[in-house]
């Protein structure tokens, strides 16, 4: 018999590259939803921030609002992603990426970013973030210049890999509840 019991706020999804993050699409394009039993969609489980359509990984539902708003605002909760980077990420894009660069989105910046893998022209980092604008990390990077041959960094992948204190465990297109003790530890002094 399993001994946790399920939270009734919560739901994780590792979401695979290709699935846009929305109730439906107007082009006809896989959501994230095709990836859930019915009942998700029909008692309006929302889910909470975005990933896009090439990316993937963590995707935590819920149908209480305030818990929402709560994971979602600025400052409110860290999400960190596993990135893979073409171009070479130097010591001074990491100190850039964590100080802030200016773009026509505002200023995006990283709390925290570690080199964790080096293949080929490709450089692979751990960003933290605890905030959220659209496509943050992709244009954060995109905003700055391979040394060697001064074209813009592009972030070819990108995995959320948890939020807050939840890590993804769950394999890719597959879902499912957080205990309710995942569900304590990850609101705990969130102000729910």
């Amino acid at each position: 018999m399993n001994s946790t019991i399920d939270s009734q706020k919560l739901l994780a999804l590792n979401k695979p590259k290709g699935y846009v993050v929305t109730r439906s699409d107007e082009r006809g394009r896989k959501t994230v939803y095709d990836l859930l039993p019915q009942w998700v969609f029909d008692d309006q489980w929302m889910p909470i921030g975005r990933l896009d359509l090439e990316s993937r990984g963590l995707l935590l539902f819920t149908r209480d609002g305030q818990v929402g708003n709560v994971l979602t605002k600025p400052g409110g909760c860290i999400k960190v992603y596993e990135i893979w980077v073409r171009g070479h990420v130097t010591k001074e894009h990491i100190t850039q990426a964590m100080n802030g660069v200016e773009s026509k989105f505002g200023l995006l910046k990283a709390l925290s970013v570690e080199k964790i893998g080096m293949g080929g022209a490709k450089t692979k980092l751990r960003v933290q973030i605890d905030e959220g604008k659209n496509r943050h990390i992709r244009r954060l990077f995109g905003a700055m210049k391979d040394p060697k041959f001064g074209t813009p960094l592009k972030v070819v992948t990108l995995t959320r890999v948890r939020i807050g204190t939840f890590n993804l465990d769950i394999e890719s297109g597959k879902w499912r509840y957080l205990s309710l003790e995942e569900e304590k530890i990850l609101l705990k002094g969130l102000h729910v």
